[in-house]
């Protein structure tokens, strides 16, 4: 499978906060975690910021974004849709003897 080596490297970073969507996380802490270089892993940062999917408060810590919230809230939101609608199908073909 061919890949984009610089997306796999923002992904990477995206990734490596998880856990951090309260408490952030700073460069140097992700940077040592995932074995890159602190430039590096600015990069994918800025990358992330541009996107709204990692945001920076005022002490230099990232933590997860708006735009990534919103993704996986809209995700859940699907997920329970069709939880109801198996729910409603499965309450009309129940047959009881």
């Amino acid at each position: 499978m061919s890949t984009v080596k610089s997306a796999e490297k923002v992904l990477k970073v995206l990734k490596a906060l998880r856990g951090h969507s309260l408490q952030g996380v700073t460069n140097q802490e992700l940077s040592k975690k995932l074995g890159e270089s602190p430039a590096q892993t600015h990069r994918a940062l800025q990358t992330l910021l541009a996107e709204g999917l990692v945001k920076k408060d005022e002490n230099d810590l990232y933590t997860l974004g708006t735009a990534l919230v919103q993704m996986a809230k809209a995700h859940d939101s699907e997920m329970e849709r069709a939880k109801a609608r198996m729910a409603e199908y499965e309450q009309r073909t129940s047959v009881t003897f």
